[in-house]
Protein backbone atom coordinates (compact mmCIF):
# COMPACT_ATOMS: atom_id res chain seq x y z
CA UNK A 1 0.00 0.00 0.00
CA UNK A 2 0.95 3.65 -0.28
CA UNK A 3 1.47 4.89 3.28
CA UNK A 4 2.24 8.39 4.52
CA UNK A 5 4.22 8.60 7.75
CA UNK A 6 4.64 11.80 9.77
CA UNK A 7 6.86 11.81 12.86
CA UNK A 8 10.18 10.01 12.53
CA UNK A 9 11.32 10.37 16.14
CA UNK A 10 12.48 7.79 18.68
CA UNK A 11 9.40 5.64 18.08
CA UNK A 12 8.32 6.64 14.58
CA UNK A 13 11.72 6.05 12.98
CA UNK A 14 11.85 2.25 13.56
CA UNK A 15 8.11 1.92 12.98
CA UNK A 16 8.50 3.50 9.53
CA UNK A 17 11.43 1.23 8.70
CA UNK A 18 9.36 -1.83 9.63
CA UNK A 19 6.65 -0.74 7.18
CA UNK A 20 9.21 -0.41 4.38
CA UNK A 21 10.61 -3.84 5.28
CA UNK A 22 7.05 -5.14 4.98
CA UNK A 23 6.99 -4.11 1.32
CA UNK A 24 4.93 -0.92 1.51
CA UNK A 25 5.65 2.33 -0.31
CA UNK A 26 6.31 5.09 2.22
CA UNK A 27 5.91 8.86 1.82
CA UNK A 28 7.61 11.03 4.45
CA UNK A 29 8.04 14.72 5.24
CA UNK A 30 11.40 16.16 4.26
CA UNK A 31 11.44 19.57 5.96
CA UNK A 32 12.24 18.28 9.47
CA UNK A 33 14.72 15.70 10.75
CA UNK A 34 14.91 12.87 8.23
CA UNK A 35 16.93 9.82 9.35
CA UNK A 36 19.27 8.87 6.47
CA UNK A 37 18.32 5.18 6.66
CA UNK A 38 14.67 6.00 5.96
CA UNK A 39 15.62 7.70 2.71
CA UNK A 40 18.12 4.93 1.91
CA UNK A 41 15.41 2.30 2.48
CA UNK A 42 13.42 3.83 -0.37
CA UNK A 43 10.96 6.27 1.23
CA UNK A 44 9.71 9.06 -1.02
CA UNK A 45 10.37 12.50 0.48
CA UNK A 46 7.55 15.06 0.13
CA UNK A 47 7.78 18.84 0.56
CA UNK A 48 4.39 19.26 2.28
CA UNK A 49 2.10 17.27 4.53
CA UNK A 50 -0.68 17.95 2.03
CA UNK A 51 1.36 16.16 -0.64
CA UNK A 52 1.88 13.17 1.66
CA UNK A 53 -1.88 12.84 2.13
CA UNK A 54 -2.60 13.26 -1.58
CA UNK A 55 -0.21 10.42 -2.48
CA UNK A 56 -1.16 7.97 0.28
CA UNK A 57 -3.99 5.54 0.94
CA UNK A 58 -3.27 5.56 4.67
CA UNK A 59 -1.59 8.39 6.60
CA UNK A 60 0.05 7.57 9.94
CA UNK A 61 0.85 10.32 12.42
CA UNK A 62 3.32 9.72 15.28
CA UNK A 63 4.11 13.02 17.02
CA UNK A 64 4.52 14.03 20.70
CA UNK A 65 1.34 15.80 21.84
CA UNK A 66 -2.21 16.96 21.08
CA UNK A 67 -1.23 20.37 19.61
CA UNK A 68 1.29 18.64 17.34
CA UNK A 69 -1.38 16.31 15.94
CA UNK A 70 -3.75 19.25 15.43
CA UNK A 71 -1.06 21.18 13.55
CA UNK A 72 -0.08 18.22 11.36
CA UNK A 73 -3.70 17.56 10.44
CA UNK A 74 -5.23 21.00 10.10
CA UNK A 75 -2.58 23.70 9.54
CA UNK A 76 -2.18 25.23 6.09
CA UNK A 77 -0.86 22.58 3.67
CA UNK A 78 -1.60 19.99 6.35
CA UNK A 79 -2.83 16.44 5.99
CA UNK A 80 -6.52 17.39 5.86
CA UNK A 81 -5.99 19.56 2.78
CA UNK A 82 -4.61 16.61 0.82
CA UNK A 83 -7.24 14.04 1.77
CA UNK A 84 -9.71 12.62 -0.72
CA UNK A 85 -12.66 10.33 0.11
CA UNK A 86 -11.79 6.79 1.10
CA UNK A 87 -8.44 7.55 2.72
CA UNK A 88 -7.69 6.56 6.33
CA UNK A 89 -5.90 8.73 8.89
CA UNK A 90 -4.24 6.80 11.72
CA UNK A 91 -2.98 8.73 14.73
CA UNK A 92 -0.50 6.61 16.70
CA UNK A 93 0.50 9.47 19.00
CA UNK A 94 -0.60 9.56 22.65
CA UNK A 95 -2.98 12.51 22.98
CA UNK A 96 -6.25 13.72 24.50
CA UNK A 97 -9.22 11.34 23.99
CA UNK A 98 -11.55 14.34 23.91
CA UNK A 99 -9.59 16.16 21.19
CA UNK A 100 -9.28 12.88 19.29
CA UNK A 101 -13.04 12.71 18.87
CA UNK A 102 -13.05 16.24 17.47
CA UNK A 103 -10.21 15.47 15.06
CA UNK A 104 -12.01 12.32 13.89
CA UNK A 105 -15.21 14.26 13.22
CA UNK A 106 -13.31 16.77 11.03
CA UNK A 107 -11.57 14.02 9.08
CA UNK A 108 -14.90 12.21 8.63
CA UNK A 109 -16.25 15.35 6.91
CA UNK A 110 -13.69 14.69 4.17
CA UNK A 111 -15.22 11.25 3.55
CA UNK A 112 -12.30 9.57 5.32
CA UNK A 113 -12.03 7.25 8.30
CA UNK A 114 -9.99 7.99 11.41
CA UNK A 115 -8.32 5.55 13.78
CA UNK A 116 -6.67 6.52 17.03
CA UNK A 117 -4.05 3.86 17.64
CA UNK A 118 -1.59 4.78 20.40
CA UNK A 119 1.14 2.30 21.28
CA UNK A 120 2.99 0.89 24.25
CA UNK A 121 6.36 -0.81 24.28
CA UNK A 122 8.85 2.02 23.94
CA UNK A 123 11.79 2.22 21.56
CA UNK A 124 12.63 -1.44 22.17
CA UNK A 125 9.14 -2.52 21.09
CA UNK A 126 9.19 -0.19 18.09
CA UNK A 127 12.46 -1.66 16.84
CA UNK A 128 11.35 -5.25 17.47
CA UNK A 129 7.89 -4.67 15.93
CA UNK A 130 6.42 -5.94 19.20
CA UNK A 131 4.35 -2.91 20.20
CA UNK A 132 0.97 -3.13 21.87
CA UNK A 133 -1.46 -1.12 19.73
CA UNK A 134 -4.76 0.10 21.19
CA UNK A 135 -7.21 1.16 18.48
CA UNK A 136 -10.36 3.26 18.47
CA UNK A 137 -12.49 3.69 15.35
CA UNK A 138 -14.75 1.90 12.88
CA UNK A 139 -14.38 -1.86 12.41
CA UNK A 140 -14.11 -1.69 8.62
CA UNK A 141 -11.19 0.76 8.73
CA UNK A 142 -9.51 -1.29 11.46
CA UNK A 143 -9.67 -4.47 9.37
CA UNK A 144 -8.10 -2.67 6.41
CA UNK A 145 -5.24 -1.27 8.50
CA UNK A 146 -4.71 -4.31 10.74
CA UNK A 147 -2.05 -5.91 8.47
CA UNK A 148 -0.15 -2.61 8.68
CA UNK A 149 -0.42 -2.61 12.47
CA UNK A 150 0.88 -6.18 12.56
CA UNK A 151 4.13 -5.05 10.92
CA UNK A 152 4.68 -2.76 13.91
CA UNK A 153 3.17 -4.68 16.83
CA UNK A 154 2.13 -8.06 18.19
CA UNK A 155 -0.83 -7.21 20.42
CA UNK A 156 -3.31 -5.28 18.26
CA UNK A 157 -6.78 -4.67 19.73
CA UNK A 158 -9.81 -2.73 18.51
CA UNK A 159 -11.07 -1.32 21.82
CA UNK A 160 -14.10 0.63 20.58
CA UNK A 161 -14.95 3.88 18.81
CA UNK A 162 -12.84 6.97 18.23
CA UNK A 163 -11.25 8.14 21.47
CA UNK A 164 -11.34 4.72 23.11
CA UNK A 165 -7.83 3.88 21.89
CA UNK A 166 -6.49 7.03 23.53
CA UNK A 167 -8.47 6.33 26.70
CA UNK A 168 -6.85 2.89 26.85
CA UNK A 169 -3.39 4.44 26.42
CA UNK A 170 -4.03 6.85 29.28
CA UNK A 171 -5.04 3.90 31.46
CA UNK A 172 -1.86 2.11 30.37
CA UNK A 173 0.27 5.09 31.32
CA UNK A 174 -1.31 5.28 34.76
CA UNK A 175 -0.35 1.64 35.40
CA UNK A 176 3.16 2.07 33.99
CA UNK A 177 3.89 5.24 35.99
CA UNK A 178 2.62 3.86 39.29
CA UNK A 179 4.50 0.59 38.75
CA UNK A 180 7.75 2.44 37.99
CA UNK A 181 7.27 4.37 41.22
CA UNK A 182 6.59 1.15 43.17
CA UNK A 183 9.66 -0.59 41.73
CA UNK A 184 11.75 2.48 42.53
CA UNK A 185 10.56 2.52 46.15
CA UNK A 186 11.20 -1.20 46.53
CA UNK A 187 14.75 -1.01 45.18
CA UNK A 188 15.63 2.08 47.23
CA UNK A 189 14.28 0.31 50.33
CA UNK A 190 16.22 -2.89 49.59
CA UNK A 191 19.45 -1.06 48.82
CA UNK A 192 19.23 1.23 51.87
CA UNK A 193 18.61 -1.84 54.06
CA UNK A 194 21.90 -3.29 52.86
CA UNK A 195 20.67 -5.91 50.39
CA UNK A 196 22.02 -6.22 46.86
CA UNK A 197 19.23 -4.67 44.71
CA UNK A 198 20.22 -6.76 41.70
CA UNK A 199 19.70 -9.98 43.65
CA UNK A 200 16.52 -8.63 45.21
CA UNK A 201 15.17 -7.88 41.73
CA UNK A 202 16.16 -11.34 40.53
CA UNK A 203 14.31 -12.95 43.45
CA UNK A 204 11.20 -10.80 42.90
CA UNK A 205 11.11 -11.72 39.21
CA UNK A 206 10.12 -15.24 40.25
CA UNK A 207 7.19 -14.17 42.42
CA UNK A 208 3.86 -12.36 42.32
CA UNK A 209 5.61 -8.96 42.14
CA UNK A 210 7.11 -9.87 38.76
CA UNK A 211 6.33 -7.46 35.94
CA UNK A 212 7.76 -6.12 32.71
CA UNK A 213 8.51 -2.88 34.59
CA UNK A 214 10.50 -4.73 37.25
CA UNK A 215 12.33 -6.63 34.53
CA UNK A 216 13.28 -3.75 32.23
CA UNK A 217 13.11 -0.58 34.32
CA UNK A 218 14.31 -2.25 37.49
CA UNK A 219 17.46 -3.20 35.61
CA UNK A 220 17.81 0.37 34.31
CA UNK A 221 17.59 1.70 37.89
CA UNK A 222 20.30 -0.67 39.11
CA UNK A 223 22.63 -0.20 36.13
CA UNK A 224 21.98 3.59 35.96
CA UNK A 225 21.01 3.57 32.28
CA UNK A 226 18.63 6.49 31.96
CA UNK A 227 19.04 7.37 28.28
CA UNK A 228 15.46 7.64 27.08
CA UNK A 229 13.41 4.93 25.62
CA UNK A 230 10.48 7.06 26.80
CA UNK A 231 11.18 10.52 28.20
CA UNK A 232 9.86 11.74 31.54
CA UNK A 233 8.41 14.86 29.88
CA UNK A 234 6.22 12.63 27.68
CA UNK A 235 4.99 10.65 30.67
CA UNK A 236 4.20 13.95 32.41
CA UNK A 237 2.05 14.79 29.39
CA UNK A 238 0.22 11.45 29.61
CA UNK A 239 -0.50 11.78 33.33
CA UNK A 240 -1.75 15.33 32.70
CA UNK A 241 -4.28 13.81 30.28
CA UNK A 242 -5.30 11.34 32.98
CA UNK A 243 -5.75 14.04 35.62
CA UNK A 244 -7.59 16.37 33.22
CA UNK A 245 -9.93 13.54 32.29
CA UNK A 246 -10.45 12.64 35.94
CA UNK A 247 -11.44 16.21 36.72
CA UNK A 248 -14.02 16.18 33.91
CA UNK A 249 -15.36 12.84 35.17
CA UNK A 250 -15.46 14.01 38.82
CA UNK A 251 -13.04 11.21 39.59
CA UNK A 252 -10.16 11.07 42.06
CA UNK A 253 -6.84 9.49 40.99
CA UNK A 254 -4.74 10.11 44.12
CA UNK A 255 -1.73 7.93 43.31
CA UNK A 256 -1.61 9.20 39.74
CA UNK A 257 -1.46 12.74 41.12
CA UNK A 258 1.35 11.80 43.53
CA UNK A 259 3.38 10.13 40.80
CA UNK A 260 2.92 13.17 38.57
CA UNK A 261 4.38 15.31 41.35
CA UNK A 262 7.40 12.99 41.48
CA UNK A 263 7.81 13.37 37.70
CA UNK A 264 7.56 17.14 38.22
CA UNK A 265 10.35 16.88 40.81
CA UNK A 266 12.45 14.91 38.33
CA UNK A 267 11.96 17.68 35.77
CA UNK A 268 13.01 20.25 38.39
CA UNK A 269 16.20 18.25 38.92
CA UNK A 270 16.96 18.54 35.20
CA UNK A 271 15.41 15.23 34.23
CA UNK A 272 12.78 16.01 31.60
CA UNK A 273 14.86 14.11 29.08
CA UNK A 274 15.61 11.12 31.33
CA UNK A 275 13.98 7.79 30.64
CA UNK A 276 10.92 7.50 32.87
CA UNK A 277 12.71 4.87 34.94
CA UNK A 278 14.79 7.86 36.11
CA UNK A 279 11.91 8.62 38.49
CA UNK A 280 13.95 6.55 40.95
CA UNK A 281 16.40 9.46 41.18
CA UNK A 282 13.74 11.54 42.94
CA UNK A 283 13.14 8.75 45.45
CA UNK A 284 16.91 8.48 45.94
CA UNK A 285 17.08 12.24 46.47
CA UNK A 286 14.41 11.99 49.17
CA UNK A 287 16.18 9.05 50.79
CA UNK A 288 19.68 10.45 50.54
CA UNK A 289 20.71 7.09 49.13
CA UNK A 290 21.43 5.82 45.61
CA UNK A 291 20.48 2.35 44.43
CA UNK A 292 23.70 0.53 43.60
CA UNK A 293 24.53 -2.94 42.45
CA UNK A 294 26.28 -4.89 45.21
Amino acid sequence: MKIGFVGLGIMGHPMALNLIKGGHELFVYGKRRLPPDVREAGATVCDTLKDIAARSEIVIVMVPDTPDVKAVLFDSDGIAEGLSPGRIVVDMSSISPIETKLFAAEVNKKGCDYLDAPVSGGEVGARAASLTIMVGGPQQAFEKVKPIFELMGRNVTLVGGNGDGQTTKVANQIIVALTIEAVGEALVFASRAGADPARVRQALMGGFASSRILEVHGERMIKRTFDPGFRIELHQKDLSLALQGARLLSLSLPNTATTQELFNAAAALGGKGWDHSGLVRVLEHLAGHEVAEG
